[in-house]
């Protein structure tokens, strides 16, 4: 599939072929979703923890003897049952993470490309540089293109200056083609890749 090229000032600099399996794909929810929720889970910091009967400050001993009181029985005044007590089966720090096949993950990420595509919200531009690190410069030439919560994938690596700028404008997130995501891709309004971020992919998914 053809898509047209733009350089970052709005003008045109041509077209550019997409590879149909990264970008022509019929999109899948439940492909997308499965990849989203294991990026999720594995971010998930997972250090939750409570105090269990046997963790809290208290002194062991029986409060009361077991008969002739009239009351229930009891042990010692850790137990969950009391004011201050230990937590019964309480969150212990653990890990949220769970297995996905690479391959799946690699055709996950194909999706989210394709999704995009398919909903007109994929921009390819000529090269995501700029002469000097001024983010008022950047921020209008965003705001001129209509760009609103926008990710751009550039190649390898991120020109300097481009990164320097976009870092304080808050709807402008920039990865280079490696730290491409499915998660980071669907949650932004616009994809923008620039022709060496098309190169980079197509090269990772050769």
């Amino acid at each position: 599939m053809k898509a047209d090229v733009i350089k970052l000032d709005g003008g045109k600099a041509g077209s550019i072929d997409l590879n149909d399996a990264l970008f022509g794909l019929e999109p899948r929810a439940d492909i997308l979703h499965r990849v989203v929720r294991w990026q999720r889970a594995k971010a998930q910091a997972g250090t939750h923890s409570t105090l269990g009967r046997s963790d809290v400050s208290y002194s062991t001993k029986k409060i009361y003897r077991q008969k002739g009181t009239g009351g229930a029985r009891h042990g010692d005044k850790g137990a969950p049952i009391f004011r201050h007590g230990g937590i019964y089966k309480g969150p212990t720090p653990r890990s949220h993470a769970h297995d996905l096949p690479k391959k799946f993950r690699a055709l996950g990420l194909r999706h989210a490309l394709s999704a995009k595509a398919k909903a007109g919200e994929l921009i390819i531009l000529d090269a995501a540089t700029m002469a000097d690190a001024k983010t008022s410069s950047l921020a209008k030439m965003v705001k001129e293109l209509g760009w609103k919560r926008v990710l751009i994938i550039d190649g390898a690596e991120i020109d300097g200056n481009f990164a320097l700028a976009a870092r304080n404008i808050e709807t402008v997130d920039v990865l280079p083609s490696m730290g491409a995501n499915v998660y980071d891709i669907l949650k932004r309004d616009q994809l923008v890749i620039t022709k060496a971020g098309i190169e980079a992919l197509e090269a990772r998914f050769k």
